[in-house]
């Protein structure tokens, strides 16, 4: 059994077909989703869609692209939603270096009141980094994330910052790119994170796995990810899973359906 910790199936590449992406990652063994939302149109939908599933549950958060359009009206609204049975988690939040949509300045302001948000709620965050680590973690560390803890989502950066994020009580979630066969740094990544602290993810619809790189990814494609990282690991993929789906149910605080 597999554990998708982070998809986006309230995206529009799945408005068409769903339901079907669904059951087929549900044929492929991932019983477990985390859909997250992330502005005003997917958080809710990601609560749609986990009320309309027993096994699927929601993030509700806001991404670090789109900071400059969160409102303080945002902010209340997602410390309301967190109550919702189905939300297990604050985010996706953090910084995002690459696109220039939203000042670095209002990034941080947004993340900070976003791990307050997590802290007064009393519940864990997701955490969006691209090009950003070194920032990510002084941030983390000068608001006290640990005292949640939290997940680096699709972690693309080097082995060497992995025990700092595990020290603050992080989770190291690896997708698609751990496949890509140029791809060193997640393959370094895969080996050197402390098993009970590994957990995996799509991503969907982005960054499919290889061979699908390219293509719309979708959660039945996590398989593929576990697959590569315990081939890195040189363990069976039935002890991978069970692994990380078990970091999961801990991580999020979920009990697994009978």
């Amino acid at each position: 059994m597999l554990f998708d910790t982070h998809v986006h199936l309230n995206a529009d590449q799945f408005l068409e077909d769903r339901d079907e992406t669904i059951q087929r990652a549900f044929d492929a063994g991932v019983k477990y989703m985390v859909v997250v939302g992330f502005d005003r149109q997917t958080i809710p939908l990601a609560i749609e869609i986990a009320e309309e599933y027993e096994t699927i549950y929601a993030a509700v958060g806001w991404h670090p692209v789109d900071a400059v359009d969160m409102t303080d009206e945002d902010l209340a609204w997602i410390e309301k939603l967190s109550a919702h049975p189905k939300v297990v988690a604050i985010g996706e939040m953090g910084l995002d270096y690459h696109w220039d949509k939203s000042p670095k300045d209002v990034q941080k302001e947004v993340f900070r009141k976003q791990i307050a948000l997590a802290k007064k709620v009393n519940m864990p965050i997701i955490i969006h980094n691209r090009e950003a680590t070194k920032d990510i973690m002084e941030l983390l560390q000068e608001e006290k994330a640990s005292d949640v803890g939290g997940i680096m989502h699709c972690y693309n950066d080097s082995a060497e910052y992995v025990q700092t994020f595990l020290d603050m009580n992080f989770y190291i979630s690896l997708g698609g790119p751990v496949t890509f066969k140029n791809a060193t740094l997640p393959k370094d990544v895969a080996v050197e994170v402390p098993l009970e602290r590994l957990l995996v993810e799509t991503d969907a619809p982005f960054l499919a796995p290889h061979p699908n790189r390219g293509k719309r990814n979708e959660p039945s494609y996590v398989k593929l990810v576990a697959e590569k990282i315990a081939e890195l690991r040189d363990m069976s993929f039935e002890e991978l899973s069970d692994r990380t789906t078990e970091n999961a149910f801990t991580f999020f605080n979920i009990e697994k359906k009978a």
